[in-house]
């Protein structure tokens, strides 16, 4: 009997599997369904296969590896993703690392070189992370680290969409921060401090820490659009962030913080009257 529900299990998976994606198809498209030969290739079953069950040479980290990572400063996290992406939201700690010069797009590849330099220790545990699941740019940096003898290399290949989606905030470059604002009519930005705090942010709504519960029901947040970008500032990183995850724990996931201070953008500061 053990046998048999073993060999029907899968079958059964598929079944229900395969009556799910019916009823999600547009009533009378039934027959419509996407030709075989412009299918995308088969994905893995779930996230756990996509990543935890990855057999690929550098190990897979879950969540709570990677934020025992972050914490441990005898580990070095990289990322591995282009310098402008990483300006945008990183994981906080995480460390940019430049690209292999004369590679196309599709194939971007972190520079081995750069880690040399600043990691000689070839025994020192480096864990990568991209784009999530179907990023290959932290595997193809693995596989070159690997090659250059680095012995203890992870990956956390769920990735920044993870990393957010799990309750995670990212982290913001000056750069991307002051280009994104002034390009992104919807982005949210926050002051950290107190309303009375001065100087001001130009166009910033204030939440301190101890408000944040009550930003969701005085149009302080953007509660039409939980996937819009909230940028915020405070006086410190620290600050920043504490409101950051307060925040992301009210289901915002597009979430970075600044780890400087209001005195580090002064270009975002109101010209008062």
């Amino acid at each position: 009997m053990t046998y048999f529900r073993s060999r029907l299990a899968p079958r059964r998976t598929a079944l229900t599997a395969a009556a799910v994606i019916v009823a999600l198809l547009p009533a009378g498209n039934v027959a419509q369904a996407e030709p075989s030969a412009t299918r995308p290739p088969a994905s893995p079953a779930n996230i756990v296969d996509g990543t935890l069950g990855d057999r690929d040479a550098s190990p897979e980290l879950s969540t709570a590896e990677m934020q025992a990572a972050l914490r441990d400063p005898a580990v070095v996290v990289l990322d591995a993703r282009p310098q402008a992406e990483y300006a945008v939201s990183h994981l906080p700690g995480a460390r940019s690392v430049p690209g292999k010069a004369n590679t196309a797009a599709s194939a971007y590849t972190a520079d081995v070189s750069a880690v040399i330099r600043w990691v000689p220790d070839r025994t020192r545990r480096l864990v990568l992370y991209c784009n999530g699941l179907y990023c290959g740019r932290s595997k193809r940096f693995a596989a070159e680290l690997r090659t250059n003898g680095y012995a203890d290399v992870r990956r956390y290949q769920l990735g920044i969409p993870a990393w957010r989606a799990l309750g995670g905030v990212t982290q913001v470059e000056k750069s991307a921060l002051l280009t994104l604002l002034a390009r992104d009519g919807t982005a949210v930005l926050i002051d950290a401090r107190d309303g009375t705090a001065r100087p001001r942010l130009a166009n910033a709504k204030s939440i301190a820490l101890a408000d944040a519960a009550k930003a969701k029901d005085d149009g302080r947040l953007p509660m039409n659009d939980h996937n819009t970008r909230i940028f915020v500032v405070g006086d410190t990183g620290a600050q920043a962030r504490a409101v950051a995850e307060a925040i992301v724990h009210d289901a915002f996931h597009n979430v970075s913080f600044f780890d400087g201070g209001v005195s580090d953008v002064p270009e975002l500061v109101a010209r008062d009257p």
